[in-house]
């Protein structure tokens, strides 16, 4: 099953960011030196009492009058509604319940998602419970009063969170099938490769409710199998906040990828791939799901007998933290290549399901440490003892060693390299995680 995903709404200065940056905190993986992974903070993962959950800040509101601070709340409520599983909604205990407040509420009542009421800047709960209490008034519930700026009264909030999901999330039954979605910059093609796919052979087999989402998901049957394909076009309406267009293309894009197997990065042939096509790469390759990058539009590209190396360097040199990507260049208007890409995410999805023998694997481990050293430090050298697998999607794989300080990056990387000269592995992400044994223990 997905992650959760949690959506903050609220009108400016209510204390959303303050209460995002406290429930990320240390973990936020956007704030991570991870390579391609945008640094705005539009998203984190927060785990809380052994449950992970993905948070979303719609954020952008700028006060510029109330008429156009109720617009946006709306398209952000509405953001917050397509996408995610619990809408938290942040009210100003200070400032009282406003008109805004009660406009926005009525959308999200309507919406029939689970709504938590968060009353912040409520710093003193004995003197300030008659304030919280007015916002009774909104008909969406109990409202929780919080401090986000001490930290107080966070812990009943999200245990209500996360008493939300089990309702919101019930519905989904374990489906075996492979889920796909297509991800991109708007405008590159993605509804026309799914047209395609659908009307070229009329493949189509039936429409599934997004699980817990209001998108609607494809079932595509080809060559005698069935994938879900993800509804990525996210919001229906169209956002009149152009300059936040990216920011919401990211949280839908996050939405997709927490749900899907496999990734098919979509990139116009003709813009060449962009620092944003990264940031949505990033996004996947964070959560090591499995990758194909689709180079679109290439029947519009005057060609030579270089053209695909060069573009193929080109990708690879942008996207250089994920080399493992499978690269295919497509035309969803033309259906160029089209099998090919359905071979391409069959072969990726048996790659995230790969399991590798324990033995085999300590075999290629001590091969590579006698074909290069691991590294010392001040006289100490790193050793490694045994290494095994212990998940898939990603694969991923335990090193135990004898001191962690020890395992340089480039080392793991040298490693994973080894194991995928064997193995090939291609379309997914390895996950390593080193773990420390005593020498005594080791033996």
């Amino acid at each position: 099953m997905s992650k959760p995903i949690v959506a903050i709404v609220g009108r400016p200065n209510v204390g959303k960011s303050t209460l995002f940056n406290a429930l990320a905190g240390e973990n936020i993986s956007i704030v991570k030196d991870t390579p391609g992974v945008t640094r705005d903070r539009i998203y984190a993962d927060v785990e809380w009492l052994n449950t992970n959950f993905t948070l979303i800040d719609t954020g952008g509101i700028e006060p510029d009058s109330s008429d156009i601070i109720l617009s946006q709340m709306r398209d952000q409520a509405q953001i917050a509604i397509d996408t995610a599983d619990v809408i938290m909604f942040m009210v100003d205990c200070k400032q009282g319940l406003v008109d805004a407040d009660a406009k926005v509420a009525d959308m999200l009542r309507r919406s029939h998602k689970p709504v938590v009421l968060v009353v912040n800047k409520v710093d003193n709960f004995e003197k300030s419970m008659a304030d919280v209490y007015e916002f009774y008034n909104l008909g969406i519930g109990d409202p929780y009063p919080i401090s986000a700026s001490n930290k107080l009264g966070i812990g009943d909030m999200l245990d209500h969170v996360i008493a939300c999901f089990d309702e919101s999330m019930g519905d989904e039954t374990e489906d075996e099938r492979p889920r796909i979605a297509i991800v991109g910059k708007p405008n590159v093609g993605k509804s026309s490769l799914i047209n395609k796919i659908l009307g070229e052979k009329r493949l189509i087999v039936s429409n599934i409710a997004g699980t817990t989402r209001d998108a609607v998901d494809t079932v595509v049957k080809w060559n005698g199998s069935e994938y879900v394909f993800i509804d990525t076009a996210g919001l229906r309406r169209k956002s009149k906040i152009k300059e936040e267009l990216e920011r919401y293309s990211i949280i839908r894009t996050v939405s997709a990828v927490d749900r899907a197997d496999v990734v098919v990065l979509l990139i116009d042939a003709v813009e060449g791939v962009t620092e944003q096509d990264a940031k949505i790469a990033g996004i996947a390759h964070d959560r090591g799901k499995g990758i194909v990058i689709a180079v679109n539009k290439w029947d519009a590209i005057e060609k030579d007998d270089k053209t695909i190396y060069k573009y193929t360097q080109d990708v690879r040199q942008t996207l250089s933290y994920m080399p493992y990507a499978e690269i295919l260049f497509i035309s969803a208007e033309t259906g160029q290549r089209v099998p090919k890409l359905f071979e391409t995410i069959d072969m990726v999805i048996q790659n995230q399901s790969m399991r590798v023998a324990t033995g085999v694997l300590n075999e290629i481990m001590a091969e590579a440490v006698a074909l290069q050293q691991p590294p010392s430090d001040k006289g100490k050298r790193l050793r490694l003892y045994y290494i095994t697998q212990v998940a898939v999607k990603p694969p991923t794989f335990v090193i135990f060693v004898n001191d962690k300080e020890l395992m340089h990056f480039s080392y793991t990387r040298y490693l994973e390299n080894k194991i995928r000269d064997t193995f090939g592995f291609k379309g997914t992400s390895l996950k390593f995680i080193i773990r420390e044994r005593k020498e005594k223990d080791a033996k």
